[in-house]
């Protein structure tokens, strides 16, 4: 819709407009979407039949909302969405710093204005991009900053008197009059700041330095919140709290698929980066469940949370690793490896918050062991479990009728063979590697006969990482840069007479 043309106030009284609360404005265009079987929020994945509804029907009643949810959870991002439920123009007293509505007007500028012109008062039209209004709490936010005060600067220019009205400067809540208003991680916001919220919330006024105004805003109040944000540095005050009538409980992907998505969505990776760069499904699968795994790790903070930005990061970067070698080795064309998942380390690192068994382990080799968890719970989407071919062995009849596919690699291993795959190494190095193997080639073109060379070499060496997991095989990491593999039970006996093994 085209920005309207009416520029004064006669011809907007004449056009028919009938003045809205943002909260109605809101409600009746939820309701067109519904009927639709639309959502408002397109951006938002994973909570189609969790947080959304329970969003829908905050906003059907009208209610200022609070979500609560640990980090990278979408929390702001369903805020800004709510910009979509806001009509494209509104118009407003032009000049007015608070969007004055030019039949229902508030500020004594804009009161003044229609006494003074009339129907000549000229009007302006605000985008509803523009009625959206952000904060971050932190500790330094004061009264002044959101609800507005006296500007001595403004007195002395005008020459006017500190109990003139016109000397306020408004703050940024009184700017976003008939629009959203957000204040992120409230708990940071100072208790006596957070009192000076309750008329807002409760009768839509304000009060500024003792001036007898009565402003009654017009604004839909968002509010965000992480649960351990209550204890670490401070809380929501309870009359505060109590005057916020829907508390939405927000939470992480569910699914490693609604996850990968999310992932596909928000990734910044450039187009070139991915013309150069193929990223097979197996390894976005491993991204995904490296968070999976995070989230129930012994070794993570789990009250801190495992931010939807982590699997963001590692993937940029699984790309970027997988480009700088292509890019080292003149390759027009690579594939991800799984050793450029070194590369996914530093992601990892800065996006946990770990307990005291994680701190002594330390933040690397705690990355290492969610990766190695991550193969382990995807490996068996794609290969046969080795437990299975263990218990197998037990019953005499059932080994004689299942051949362990892997026993050939175990036993080159067991011969005192050695591999290195080197992350750096080009794909012609890499993959005359990977065939050194005894059956390595055989075990994976029997479960993925059409797999072309490139696909075989990943297979293969998934199958190499996932047997060091289930202990059939040993796998250290290399200081140049990649992993190397052998007998589990040499490096067993090396561990027991002291010699040092770099493991993961």
């Amino acid at each position: 819709m085209n920005k309207p043309k009416i520029k004064t106030l006669g011809e907007l009284k004449k056009s028919g407009y009938k003045p809205k609360m943002v909260k109605e404005e809101i409600r009746e265009n939820l309701i067109k979407f519904i009927q639709k079987k639309q959502s408002p929020f397109n951006s938002i994945l994973g909570y189609e039949e969790t947080v959304i509804p329970d969003v829908e029907r905050a906003l059907l009643s009208r209610h200022n909302i609070l979500f609560l949810g640990l980090r990278g959870q979408a929390k702001t991002r369903m805020a800004r969405e709510m910009i979509n439920l806001l009509d494209e123009w509104i118009p407003a007293v032009a000049g007015s710093e608070i969007n004055d509505d030019p039949l229902a007007p508030i500020s004594l500028f804009a009161r003044e204005t229609i006494e003074e012109k009339g129907d000549d008062t000229a009007i302006t039209w605000v985008h509803c991009s523009e009625r959206y209004g952000e904060k971050l709490a932190t500790p330094d936010v004061s009264v002044a900053d959101l609800i507005g005060d006296v500007d001595p600067i403004k007195a002395a220019n005008m020459r006017l008197s500190f109990a003139d009205e016109r000397v306020i400067h408004y703050g940024i809540i009184p700017r976003s009059h008939r629009g959203i208003f957000v204040i992120n991680e409230l708990p940071d916001l100072q208790a006596r700041i957070q009192v000076s919220l309750f008329n807002i919330l409760q009768e839509g006024d304000i009060q500024i330095r003792g001036f007898k105004l009565r402003l009654p805003l017009d604004i839909m109040f968002i509010f965000t919140a992480n649960p351990e944000d209550y204890t670490n540095r401070g809380s929501i005050v309870t009359p505060l709290k109590d005057r916020i009538a829907s508390q939405i409980v927000t939470h992480y992907p569910k699914t490693v698929e609604v996850s990968k998505a999310i992932t596909a969505q928000e990734a910044d990776v450039l187009q070139e980066q991915l013309k150069k760069v193929e990223v097979p499904e197996m390894c976005k699968l491993l991204v995904e469940q490296i968070a999976m795994e995070a989230r129930k790790s012994e070794y993570v903070d789990q009250k801190s949370g495992v931010s939807a930005r982590l699997t963001i990061s590692a993937y940029e970067n699984l790309v970027s690793t997988a480009e700088r070698r292509a890019l080292r080795e003149g390759q027009e064309h690579t594939i991800v490896r799984l050793a450029d998942f070194i590369g996914v380390v530093p992601a990892i690192t800065g996006k946990i918050e770990l307990v005291y068994e994680g701190e002594q382990e330390g933040p690397q080799n705690v990355a290492y062991r969610l990766m190695g968890q991550a193969i382990r719970t995807t490996f068996t989407q794609y290969f046969p479990d080795p437990q299975s071919f263990k218990k197998a062995g037990r019953d005499i009849e059932k080994a004689r009728n299942r051949v362990n596919p892997y026993q050939m690699i175990i036993d080159w291993f067991g011969q005192g063979n050695e591999l290195v795959l080197l992350q750096d190494a080009s794909d012609a190095v890499y993959i005359q590697e990977l065939y050194k193997v005894e059956g390595l080639f055989g075990a994976v073109k029997h479960y993925y006969p059409k797999s072309n060379e490139a696909e075989m070499a990943l297979l293969m060496e998934f199958l190499l990482h996932g047997l060091s997991e289930f202990s059939l095989i040993s796998k250290k990491g290399v200081e140049a840069g990649g992993y190397s593999f052998g007998d589990i039970l040499g490096s067993m006996m090396n561990m027991s007479l002291g010699v040092d093994e770099d493991e993961d």
